[in-house]
């Protein structure tokens, strides 16, 4: 499924003050939640300008952190493949993976 319709599909909103940024994949978010960022697409006719790379660079720059924990997860292999265990223990095991991660951070 794709991200943006299982975000919609899944009935989590930001409250309003809440900054998001997204990427591609989520255009039409701003009709769900104004204080969105994404950033801008090149098209064949519309190549971006300098602004345009500009304001793209300083938003991969903020993402690039929750994308790199994302990726660390996803090597766990709890939030990339079917979770085939006891919903009851997923938490807790999200929890371990995280404090990993946060343990070798600290090292």
């Amino acid at each position: 499924m794709h991200d943006f319709k299982l975000f919609k599909n899944s009935k989590v909103y930001f409250k309003n003050n809440t900054k998001s940024l997204v990427d591609t994949g989520y255009i039409g978010i701003k009709k769900i939640h104004a204080n969105s960022e994404l950033p801008k697409k090149r098209t064949k006719k519309n190549p971006l300008t300098k602004e345009d790379k500009k304001y793209n660079q300083k938003i991969s720059s903020e993402r690039v952190l929750n994308e790199n924990v994302i990726g660390v997860i996803k090597r766990f292999h709890i939030i990339s493949d079917k979770y085939r265990n006891r919903r009851k223990r997923f938490g807790l095991r999200f929890n371990l993976i995280s404090g990993i991660y946060n343990y070798e951070l600290e090292r």
